[in-house]
């Protein structure tokens, strides 16, 4: 148990660091800087504890980006901000650039072999497939609250 929560403060930690970087890269004013980094440190330490308990990484994803969804129309709310200040920097340490970079270089492979490798063609499939699903989990996950806490009309 303690492992797990000294994992998930690690997490927190290292997620909250890039968030904070890509907020400034993106000038989001520098007293939103914190409300950046604790939406980016919830929303991967949730997918890493939902990880931890055996979930695909794809629901993962969708539930840590639902949740930045959630916390950042709270932070928007509060200060008058759009909410996407807050949550696109928060969101970028979940993309899944290994994936990517997996699927590339056994592109790359496989373009230079004179025939076709079934492994190579299967890890192309594999890490495309899980890169574009958690993509998708990302951008719907993050679309999600805010297409249902400012709709007009009731959902039923």
């Amino acid at each position: 148990m303690m492992d797990l929560l000294l994992k998930l403060l690690n997490d927190a930690a290292f997620s909250a660091v890039p968030a904070v970087g890509f907020a400034m890269v993106f000038n989001v004013p520098r007293r939103f800087l914190p409300y950046c980094a604790l939406a980016g440190a919830l929303g991967h330490s949730l997918r890493t504890l939902l990880l931890h308990f055996g979930m695909p990484i794809e629901w993962c994803t969708f539930a840590a980006a639902a949740l930045v969804g959630v916390l950042t129309i709270g932070f928007a709310k509060k200060h008058l901000a759009p909410p996407l200040m807050y949550a696109v920097a928060a969101i970028i340490p979940m993309i899944p650039g290994t994936y990517a970079y997996n699927t590339v270089i056994a592109l790359v492979q496989l373009s230079a072999q004179s025939e076709v490798s079934p492994e190579l063609t299967a890890e192309v499939i594999s890490n495309g497939l899980k890169t574009i699903f958690i993509l998708g989990a990302l951008s719907v996950g993050l679309a999600m609250p805010s297409l249902l806490y400012f709709r007009t009309r009731p959902v039923i």
